[in-house]
């Protein structure tokens, strides 16, 4: 019987080796798997490539993960928020590495893992220097280019619902970059709020299906991190 439900975030995340590229959904502050990141912190994998929308906010999420100091690298669109300060810390101290990937680029980079394809021309960022050292082409008369597909060993999503064969529904905004992340990784956890009976899920309402997914942890509805504020998105 196939049932992906684990006990813990310890428990689903037990096997993530040192070194391991890891994709975290979330935007903002929405869709963030704060317990999943917990998780993966308690756990204990070292020289980690963190890839995600932001570089955290305050000490919490993404960002109590990179205050371990066991992420060595950081690849995503925003790194610099107001409180974005255990990042600026470290990047300045010369501890952590950065890649800074415009947003569309950064989502159809990890698309295109899931997809299959070898690379793709886009033509955000030419003429900048987040263009430089990369291959650039002329396409009917516009400039674009080279993009490679962001290869991942650990995809950590936050969904709403799930069932025991993996298959998710999101809720509202917290969705963004959990779709493209799970169907990305080699193994991907996700966190949920309610486990259904295999049939109660809608199936056009299914955004994630289970062959995606590797574990799920199921959460209590209200749990608040220690930013203080709740999870609802």
């Amino acid at each position: 019987m196939i049932n992906k439900i684990a006990a813990s975030a310890v428990e689903a995340l037990a096997d993530v080796k040192d070194g391991s590229t890891v994709l975290i959904s979330g935007f903002g502050t929405a869709g963030i798997p704060h317990e999943l990141l917990q998780g993966l912190i308690e756990q204990g994998a070292k020289d980690l490539t963190v890839v995600c929308n932001n570089a955290g906010n305050a000490e919490y999420g993404v960002a109590a993960l990179l205050k371990t100091g066991r992420v060595r690298k950081v690849v995503c669109s925003f790194p610099r928020q107001a409180d974005s300060h255990v990042f600026d810390g470290l990047y300045h101290s010369g501890k952590i590495e950065l890649e800074l990937v415009p947003q569309g680029n950064l989502a159809e980079r990890i698309r295109a893992a899931g997809a299959g394809l070898g690379a793709f021309f886009s033509p955000t960022g030419y003429g900048t220097k987040l263009a430089e050292g990369k291959e650039t082409r002329e396409i009917n008369g516009r400039n674009y280019v080279l993009e490679y597909p962001i290869y991942a060993d650990l995809a950590l999503v936050k969904a709403e619902a799930g069932d025991r064969w993996g298959n998710l529904v999101y809720r509202k905004a917290a969705r963004n970059f959990g779709p493209v992340m799970a169907a990305s990784a080699k193994f991907t956890v996700a966190s949920v709020y309610e486990i259904k009976e295999l049939g109660e899920l809608d199936p056009e309402s299914i955004v994630t299906p289970g062959i995606h997914v590797k574990k799920i942890v199921k959460l209590p509805r209200m749990a608040t991190p220690a930013g203080g504020f709740k999870r609802g998105a």
